[in-house]
């Protein structure tokens, strides 16, 4: 390690070549032990020092330099680093040195390192690494000869590896490196901000630990924002320069909500062609609270953390742990462990949570929150039924699924009689062959009763595939389905017995002024329930035919926005009161039109052309305690058709439907809906969902019930928001100023 240093008329900055040889042997026990020896120079010390050994000197008239090897993640060779400290005073004047340029040094020359043995060997062709660049600024920089410290003070910047160190003191030991910031210290990089009372770095492991830690986490990229030795560093070696977290701080606050996760229990839809409550998600972006932290290459632990996806404080929904432990196991997935973990609502009701293990996946992947879920169907599980999933394969590529489940409903109406019937189970393949490739693959055994596997059996298995314009391209499906279970309005819920064809669908494409249009076609070859006398066999065991089919099918929509409010301001008192969106008053006009076409080898077609036009809107900003949202949809679809399909999962019976919805909040954040769709030539419901709702801005319940469907269950709602400028600790705190209490 070499040292450039600023001319001094009474002392010399030296180093011997014992101390350059310890330099890259540290270790981080090392680290934690010197840090306590970083602790503030006390004032008397420092005069004494200054009087009788004048070893203190201000750094006034250039940067000081330090060289060094910093540890690589990697299995290669250690990384040239540097170190410049600047005063404010000379910044201007000394601007950061590339380090791809060589450094003349200041004279006197300092005594020269000695190469070290795998500088000797090192082949000549080796190719140059970029050298790592660390920038302290501050108004003032000491530096204390006899304990080697470089000591910063006045708003302390550190910039290295496209992060930003903020601080109101620091001190660097030029013999291990490792760097301490007191007072006001934050930590950002991209997305990400640590803030804390003590900061220790140490600039040669790659790790370090948080005091009274706080801050931000961006989950998407956390892993390359906290990777502090990136394999790509930019050649010039200038290190980026992101938005200091003083800056953030006096930002106002302001949030929003991107989606987030949908938890649903007995709310999966049995039929596949019935659009069922969205399961999965992620939430992004977290506030958290933690006594300590120690942060690594591969991840951080930190003791008696609290974790909020809410920007406002206090806040909604907590997760609080006595330790989370979290490790990159591959650049796509983390793991995290707890200990003693709870959820806590409004700083009140606590519930524990029996996992203490979870796996943070990118990937698109199941959600099963606790031990075990709980489902309901009547038709082919009996009931209730509760069940688990293993995840016995889980890599980039593969991911294979199995859910055993257990009958409940069955036990207490039919007993123990029949063991094997009282369970199921369900299994899922999701594989990428390629960028545009992937094969899922689902199955379904509703009892283990193997005499009757002919009727609890579903399974399926696709093969998509990706055509034409990367950015907006056709999709092919190859698929084969066993008893596939569909629902057509007022006929009911139809099964497929069995389906092997291919579909290809077009994306959406816009036409302009708000419309749009998509396509799609498929061949099937169809084994399933008819009603046709014709096609049937006198003597036969069932109902069913065997045809192929030809389809095609086109559809065109749009809206006209006729009138539009303003939202109130997304502030914890007013639009995110209720709800994770400021809720925006409109009115909508929309129209569609769909057209199908479909040929039977039988000789039979169907045809048919239905028109949809409708009215939607919200009044009002959910954000006052009564009757301050309405949100409401009426639309009529009349259909033409000729010709008849023989199947009856496909047949056109509905011609003539009106569908009506609304959505009222009665008092605070609980909202009641209704939901239905009626044949008027019947007179018959096609479907009537109820809707009981509680919203709150990081979090919902919502319990819905299907009397027609046959469908009820319970889904939970956990809001991702992504926030700009300061947020406030998660408790009220009370500032101290001038000696005096401030209150509100």
């Amino acid at each position: 390690m070499s040292i450039g240093y600023p001319v001094q008329r009474s002392a010399e900055v030296s180093q011997s070549n014992k101390r350059e040889q310890r330099t890259d042997q540290l270790s981080l026990t090392d680290s934690q032990q010197t840090a306590e020896n970083l602790l503030p120079t006390q004032q008397g010390d420092t005069a004494t020092k200054n009087s009788q050994n004048s070893e203190t000197f201000q750094l006034t008239q250039q940067p000081i330099k330090i060289q060094f090897n910093s540890h690589s993640k990697t299995n290669e060779s250690p990384q040239p680093s540097t170190i410049v400290f600047k005063s404010r005073s000379i910044t201007s004047q000394f601007p950061t040195p590339d380090p791809n340029i060589p450094q003349q040094p200041p004279q006197p020359a300092p005594t020269a390192p000695n190469t070290t043995p795998e500088q000797q060997t090192q082949p000549p062709t080796a190719p140059p690494q970029d050298r790592r660049v660390v920038e302290v600024v501050a108004d003032r920089q000491e530096y204390d000869e006899q304990r080697r410290v470089v000591t910063a003070e006045g708003n302390v910047v550190v910039r290295f590896d496209g992060a930003v160190v903020d601080a109101d003191r620091l001190q660097v030991n030029l013999d291990n490196l490792i760097a301490v910031g007191e007072g006001n210290v934050a930590l950002t990089r991209g997305d990400q901000v640590l803030r804390g009372e003590r900061f220790t770095y140490n600039f040669i492991q790659d790790s370090g630990e948080l005091t009274a830690g706080s801050g931000e986490i961006f989950i998407p990229t956390v892993g390359q924002d906290f990777t502090f030795l990136p394999t790509n560093i930019t050649p010039s070696g200038v290190p980026a320069r992101p938005i200091s977290d003083r800056i953030r701080q006096n930002q106002p606050l302001t949030a929003g909500s991107a989606g987030g996760i949908d938890i649903g229990v007995g709310t999966g839809s049995r039929a596949r062609n019935l659009v069922g409550q969205q399961q999965g998600g992620q939430v992004r972006r977290l506030r958290f609270e933690a006594a300590h932290i120690d942060f690594y290459p591969r991840g951080w632990q930190a003791r008696d953390v609290q974790i909020t996806n809410d920007p406002f404080s206090p806040p909604e929904l907590v997760l609080r742990a006595d330790k989370v432990t979290l490790t990159r196991e591959t650049p796509l997935r983390d793991r995290i462990k707890t200990q003693r973990q709870r959820l806590v609502f409004d700083q009140g009701l606590s519930v524990p949570i029996p996992r203490d293990e979870q796996v943070l996946d990118r990937r698109e992947r199941e959600v099963t929150p606790g031990l075990a879920s709980i489902g309901y169907d009547g038709e082919d599980r009996g009931g209730l039924f509760v069940e688990r999933s293993f995840q016995p394969i889980s890599t980039e590529q593969v991911s294979w699924s199995f859910t055993p489940q257990f009958l409940v409903q069955k036990v207490v109406e039919e007993g123990v009689s029949n063991i094997p019937g009282l369970f199921g189970a369900r299994t899922s393949l999701n594989a990428t062959l390629s960028p545009r490739t992937t094969v899922e693959g689902s199955g379904r055994l509703n009892s283990f009763d193997l005499t009757q596997v002919e009727d609890n059996l579903r399974a399926s298995l696709r093969l998509r595939q990706l055509l034409g314009d990367i950015t907006n391209p056709h999709t092919l499906a190859l698929e084969y389905s066993y008893r596939d279970r569909l629902y057509n309005g007022t006929l009911g819920f139809q099964t497929v017995q069995s389906s092997l064809g291919g579909v290809i669908t077009s994306p959406v494409i816009p036409l302009g002024n708000g419309i749009n249009f998509s396509y799609q076609g498929g061949a099937q070859y169809i084994n399933a329930r008819t009603d046709r006398q014709d096609l049937l066999e006198t003597i036969r065991d069932n109902d069913r035919i065997s045809l192929g089919r030809a389809q095609a099918s086109a559809a065109l929509n749009g809206g006209i926005l006729l009138w539009q409010g303003k939202p109130l301001a997304p502030t914890a008192t007013e639009g995110l009161r209720y709800t994770p969106n400021p809720v925006v008053p409109y009115l909508r006009a929309f129209a569609g039109v769909t057209g199908t076409t479909s040929f039977y080898t039988s000789g039979d077609n169907q045809n048919s052309l239905f028109g949809t036009i409708g009215l939607e809107g919200q009044l009002g900003h959910f954000s006052r305690s009564f009757f301050d949202y309405t949100a409401f949809n009426v639309s009529y679809s009349q259909g033409l058709n000729s010709g008849e399909s023989p199947f009856l999962f496909d047949r056109v019976v509905d011609t003539k439907i009106l569908n009506v919805g609304i959505t009222q909040q009665i008092y605070g954040p609980f909202r009641l809906g209704f939901q239905t769709s009626v044949n008027l030539d019947t007179g018959e419901s096609r479907s009537t969902d109820y809707i009981l709702e509680y919203s709150r801005r990081t979090y919902g319940i919502t319990l819905r019930y299907n009397p027609v469907l046959e469908l009820g269950g319970i889904s939970f709602r956990i809001s991702d928001f992504n926030w700009t400028g300061g947020t406030d600790p998660f408790t009220g705190v009370k500032p101290v100023v001038g000696g005096v209490e401030q209150r509100d």
